[in-house]
Order: structure tokens, then sequence, then C-alpha cells
């Protein structure tokens, strides 16, 4: 009997663990797709629209840590698992570093919105932060499937290794446009240049995460 209630307490707290990581999630949506409406703001030169998606994105983004360190305490309670505790605690993890990619970007674009950057520049990095909503939002959709169905949930983590590709595809071609720029100052480069690398980071952590949902699946 005793044995019974441990388990049922520590699927329990499984759950709990998950539905954090799931608010979790939502909120790393919300940042990204803030950033994409910052960036297509820029690309139309709506700067004070930009700012104030950038300022909502930065409020999420303390939301965020605060979950983070409520998960983290959460994990500490009952008799979690030792493999269940350490993968669950991975995928916040990875979560929190998105999310912090994300924070960086938009830091980044915030220094960019006085400059004059070329219109193809923005249209390709608009063109990047739409793969990453989609990205984010095939994420949740894996992460929803976590303990309802495992082979659901990883078809989602395989979609968002075929977004990650197409975003590489556009980075490359994002990086060779800012080569060809001549009449940009080296400082507002090297910005654009920071930027683009956060997106593809994005992109990436991402995709890291989906492995993260992969290893649930076998494990749960």
């Amino acid at each position: 009997m005793a044995q019974k209630m441990e388990r049922w307490f520590a699927q329990r707290r499984k759950t709990k663990l998950l539905e954090l990581a799931y608010r979790q999630i939502t909120l790393a949506i919300d940042t990204v797709t803030d950033l994409d409406k910052a960036m297509n703001a820029a690309k139309s030169k709506k700067i004070e629209e930009a700012k104030k998606n950038i300022e909502r994105l930065f409020v999420t983004e303390v939301e965020i840590d605060d979950l983070r360190r409520a998960v983290f305490e959460e994990a500490t309670k009952g008799n979690l698992p030792s493999k269940d505790r350490e993968d669950l605690l991975h995928l916040v993890k990875r979560l929190d570093v998105m999310a912090d990619h994300v924070k960086d970007s938009a830091r980044n674009l915030l220094i960019l919105l006085d400059e004059k950057v070329p219109a193809e520049i923005w249209n390709s990095y608009a063109e990047i932060t739409k793969d990453l909503v989609e990205s984010a939002t095939t994420l949740r959709k894996a992460l929803e499937k976590l303990g309802v169905s495992s082979s659901e949930a990883r078809k989602f983590a395989e979609k968002i290794d075929e977004i990650e590709g197409r975003v590489d595809d556009k980075y490359l071609k994002a990086k060779w446009l800012l080569l060809q720029q001549k009449e940009l100052d080296a400082a507002t480069i090297l910005v654009l240049k920071d930027l683009l690398e956060l997106l593809e980071q994005i992109a990436d952590t991402s995709c890291d995460t989906a492995d993260y949902i992969r290893v649930l699946t076998v494990s749960g």
C-alpha cells in the first residue's frame, strides 16, 4: 500500500512539473510571437509599435524566470524518480535558454530600431522569426501530447527538426546579404550579425528541447 501511494504521488508530481513546463512554453511562445511582431514592425518602420512589443516581451521574460524557480522547487519535493526529475529539469532548462535567446534578440533589435537598416535585411530576418513562431507553437503541441500519445509527441518533435532546417537555410541567405552591405557602418553590421546568430540559436534550442521531449516519451 505504501509503495502504491508513493507511485501515485510521484506521478502527480510529474504531472505538476509538466503543467509548469507547459505554462513556460506557452509564455515562451508569447515572447517569440512578440519578437516576430517587433521584427515586422521594424520592417514597416513602425518604431513605437516595435518598442511596445519588445517591452511586453521583457515583462513576459520575468514571469518565465519565476516559473523556472517554481519548477526547481517542485522538483525537490516528494519521491519523483531521479531519471524523471533529471529529464524534466533538462526540458525546463532548455525552455529557459530559449527564452534568454529571445530576450537577447529583442535587446539587439531595440538597438537597431534607430538605424537605417535596408529593407532586404529586415525581410530576411522577418522570414526567420516567422519560422521561429511555428517552431515554438509546434513545441507546445509536442508538450501537450506528453503522457497522452508518445507517437504524436515524437511526430511534432520531428516537425521541429524540419523547421530548424528551413531556418538554417534562411540564416545562410541572411548572412550572405549582410556581406553585401557596403554602406552600413561596422557597428550596425556587428549588431545585425549578433541578432542573426541569436535567431539561429532560438531555432537550435527549440530543436534541443524537442530532443528532450523524445527522451520523455521513452522514459514516460
